[in-house]
């Protein structure tokens, strides 16, 4: 993981500031997801095509975390020829992307690249987009399996809710109350990572560990900010706050960081290096964790262009090339897994630049 995302931090001066791709990875991804095409149908020495229109549709435009992704989406329709386009909300209600996959139905796009804002209400558009012959990439946030064709998931949910309370874990001291700092209720990828924490939190060996309350940020700063208050406020011997979102995490922080807490209350959870790298350096933040961004819709777009080809369906076994990223195997239920999170500490962070 660490060779990709170096790749990526050299590939990022290169292209755009927050947009790196990554290095060479092979990946034979088993995990949860969706596609219910046949294999059958897929022609894996097919030509891949040039000009395949393929739109992005983050959670919300505007955010850093979902700017680094279309980032290495725009970047690999450049290599494929490809033409980018993005469209999204400024907000990340539940349907809020509706309207923008409608209207890309009625542009024709060739594949809709889409981060969830929740798995169901979404559906009934891309299974129109999907008759109307366009494929549908799901990445970082998944729509229900049968609403796209595959779908890019930043690393298994188990690791990532793993390295989420291992981190805690650490930070308490073993022993304590923590909380977590999510985005939104209804958000597929936060909500399957909190489920693993809870799972994880009834181990015997986490037995000494309480979960005091899950808050919601909405993915927005300043409510993430004043949840990470209030969070304080509520739980005067809360240890640490959990944020599995890139801005709850930086909010939380810049909280902490000016408050009286400072150096008595921990925050971990998911960031990029450029945005966590001064609260790692001042010692507001110990740890913290995330794949490379940019490497989510960088494979995403190779993806989406391999499927346009008719070279995958997004059955289980199929295989494609993701240009730097390497070969990808399509696992279950349509799912293609990145990789595993690496863990940003004082003594590595430098070492990176997304």
């Amino acid at each position: 993981m660490t060779r990709r995302l170096l790749a990526g931090a050299v590939s990022a001066a290169l292209v755009l500031t927050l947009a790196a791709c990554g290095g060479t990875t092979k990946n034979d991804s088993s995990s949860s997801g969706g596609g219910n095409q046949s294999t059958a149908q897929a022609d894996p020495n097919a030509a891949t095509k040039t000009g395949v229109k393929m739109a992005f549709l983050p959670k919300q435009l505007n955010n850093p975390y979902s700017d680094i992704e279309v980032g290495g989406g725009q970047t690999a329709l450049g290599e494929l020829k490809g033409e980018y386009k993005l469209v999204g909300p400024n907000d990340a209600s539940a349907s809020s992307q509706v309207s923008y996959i409608n209207t890309l139905i009625q542009q024709q796009q060739d594949v809709i690249g889409i981060a969830a804002n929740d798995p169901n209400a979404v559906c009934p558009s891309l299974n129109q987009a999907r008759t109307a012959g366009i494929k549908v990439v799901a990445f970082d946030s998944d729509a229900a399996k049968d609403c796209r064709d595959v779908f890019i998931n930043q690393a298994t949910t188990q690791s990532i809710g793993e390295q989420l309370v291992k981190s805690a874990a650490s930070l308490a001291g073993g022993s304590g109350e923590i909380a977590i700092l999510s985005a939104t209720p209804n958000a597929t990828n936060q909500n399957a990572w909190i489920d693993v924490v809870k799972q994880e939190l009834a181990k015997p060996e986490y037995a000494n560990l309480k979960l005091d309350k899950i808050a919601y940020g909405n993915d927005d700063d300043q409510k993430s900010f004043q949840e990470a208050q209030g969070l304080l406020q509520s739980f005067p011997n809360l240890k640490v706050i959990v944020s599995p979102t890139t801005v709850g995490i930086a909010a939380a922080a810049r909280y902490i960081d000016s408050s009286n807490y400072k150096g008595k209350v921990a925050v971990t959870g998911l960031g990029t290096p450029n945005q966590m790298r001064q609260y790692i350096k001042d010692g507001t933040v110990k740890e913290f964790a995330l794949w490379n961004p940019a490497d989510i819709g960088y494979l995403a777009a190779y993806a989406g262009v391999a499927l346009a080809s008719g070279q995958i369906t997004g059955a289980e076994g199929q295989k494609f090339k993701a240009g730097k990223l390497g070969d990808y195997t399509v696992g279950a239920n349509g799912e293609i897994v990145l990789g595993p999170p690496t863990v940003f500490t004082a003594q590595n962070i430098d070492q990176f630049n997304f």
